[in-house]
């Protein structure tokens, strides 16, 4: 079983087996062919959509579909991210950081985010030089950053605090 949830707003649960497909409980008899290994052409109930796998990204469970020329964002939770919600431990792989310290001694060259951004995982944060190599800092985690404690120029020493979270 799973719940998707379709653009944030419209929720559905679907179960499939062997040999049947239940959207909400209700049997689908749809004639579903895979074009190709993103595309799918599907008839149900007289009506006909052409549907297409823009972007998966099989680690969140999402995914961005086009049909008939509309896009649609779906999120995906199977029945152990639906048990793990019921226990309350749904958020315990999400990063908590609060502050961003030095991992080496270096010279500040470049910022990429200001005071009040918000920045997602991965983004690139500032860039650090070290024994002549720039290094570009990314964020650890989706975070907010509420105070800078660098500025291009600045010498910083390892385990230096230089951006609060």
């Amino acid at each position: 079983m799973y719940k998707l949830k379709a653009n944030g707003h419209f929720d559905y649960q679907v179960e499939k087996s062997s040999d049947e497909l239940l959207i909400n409980g209700e049997k689908i008899n749809a004639d579903i062919r895979q074009l190709n290994p993103s595309a799918y052409h599907i008839i149900n109930d007289l009506k006909s959509y052409n549907t297409e796998v823009i972007s998966f990204d099989k680690e969140t469970k999402t995914a961005e579909i086009r049909v008939n020329g509309n896009i649609y964002m779906i999120a995906a939770k199977d029945q152990f991210d639906i048990l793990l919600d019921q226990l309350g431990l749904s958020n315990l792989n999400s990063t908590k950081v609060s502050e961003l310290k030095a991992p080496m001694p270096g010279l500040v060259l470049k910022l990429f985010v200001n005071e009040g951004d918000e920045v997602k995982k991965g983004e690139n944060l500032f860039i650090l030089e070290a024994m002549k190599m720039e290094n570009i800092i990314k964020s650890p985690a989706d975070v907010t950053i509420k105070k800078l404690k660098i500025k291009p120029g600045d010498k910083v020493e390892k385990g230096q605090v230089l951006i609060v979270f």
